[in-house]
């Protein structure tokens, strides 16, 4: 039927077919042509029933498209940490076991590095809940800008953040552990006249293939917890 050319097919992310009415306006002329209505049988009624139903299509189309908006918003949403630009937990341990599987299958290095923030706590009781979310902000922008597009980053919740290094073995991502850390205790932020800064403790850890994310998520987090006890250990003056 002429009037199905007003649709076009396209397949979605599951592999069904949809049709969707496509861009531009129909108009009366057209409409009547794709029915196959001659210039003598278009009598006003015909005219008005037709101009009615394109402009219910027209108006089905842009529902829809606000609709297709809404929904692209809220899994965006529900994919990214409330306050940071980075995936939350929930959508960090979905993307990690999909690259466990990726990574299972073909052979891929990967190393993951835990962040836990210094002294983030004394910052959020001394200047308030405000400064804390800049200090928050600042080292997810210094993760987002040096690592790469490839890479996987996450706010796990409070001051402990995520990233999982690909296509790195362990001796390149303890040396990029490092200089994330360094990044991030070369923040400063300003906030009512006093400059905040912040430290990290990390723990970097290899991607095993036959592991869980969680599991994985567990012992990097060991590792960052190890590194803390060895960092405060230095930092304990020796008894004369």
């Amino acid at each position: 039927m002429k009037f199905l050319s007003i649709f076009s097919a396209k397949r979605d992310a599951d592999g069904e077919t949809r049709y969707v009415v496509e861009n531009g306006d129909i108009g009366v002329e057209k409409a009547s042509e794709l029915f196959g209505i001659s210039e003598s049988e278009l009598t006003p009624a015909v005219r008005a029933a037709i101009a009615a139903m394109t402009g219910e299509i027209s108006e089905l189309r842009n529902k829809n498209a606000t609709i297709l908006k809404s929904l692209e918003t809220a899994e965006s949403m529900a994919d990214h940490d409330a306050l940071v630009p980075l995936f939350n937990r929930r959508a960090f341990v979905r993307e990690l076991s999909r690259l466990i599987a990726f990574s299972r299958r073909y052979g891929l290095d990967a190393s993951i590095i835990y962040f836990d923030l210094d002294g983030f706590k004394n910052i959020n009781d001394t200047h308030g809940h405000a400064a804390g979310d800049k200090v928050l902000n600042a080292v997810a922008d210094v993760l987002i800008q040096q690592t790469r597009e490839s890479d996987l980053l996450g706010r796990l919740g409070g001051d402990e953040f995520i990233a999982v290094l690909t296509s790195v073995k362990s001796s390149t991502a303890q040396e990029k552990a490092t200089q994330l850390a360094e990044a991030i205790k070369s923040i400063s932020i300003e906030h009512e006249g006093t400059s905040l800064t912040i430290d990290a403790s990390v723990g970097v850890t290899t991607l095993e293939h036959d592991e869980t994310a969680e599991l994985q998520i567990a012992r990097a987090d060991e590792a960052m917890y190890a590194a803390k006890l060895r960092r405060r250990a230095m930092q304990k003056p020796e008894a004369s």
